[in-house]
């Protein structure tokens, strides 16, 4: 499975030309969530493992892709793995899911 990523400082958005690509109108930031695709989850991040999104960050390119201060990447994740993003001031990576307590 893919799952895109933001691996700078600043944080995750997409470019105009992403937005494009979907046939999304763009919001003016590069925001996108879980309902603008039609997404319906708990996980707020789904969207990110989408293959309409794979798809539109592959065909615009991934370097082309990124908003203002974002630096996308994709990884890929085994198959049926639960997984979620980590992130620290902007940069993110994938990790396996896991159970905590406090």
């Amino acid at each position: 499975m893919k799952v895109v990523i933001n691996v700078c400082f600043g944080g995750f958005s997409l470019s105009e030309a992403v937005y494009k690509e979907l046939g999304i109108k763009y919001d003016g930031y590069g925001y996108l969530s879980n309902e603008d695709l039609g997404i319906f989850s708990d996980n707020y991040n789904a969207y990110r493992s989408d293959p309409r999104l794979i798809n539109a960050i592959e065909k615009v390119g991934i370097e082309n892709s990124g908003g203002g201060c974002a630096k996308l990447s994709i990884v890929d994740i085994p198959e049926g793995i639960s997984w979620e993003i980590d992130e620290y001031d902007g940069n993110e990576s994938v990790e396996e899911a896991h159970r905590s307590w406090r």
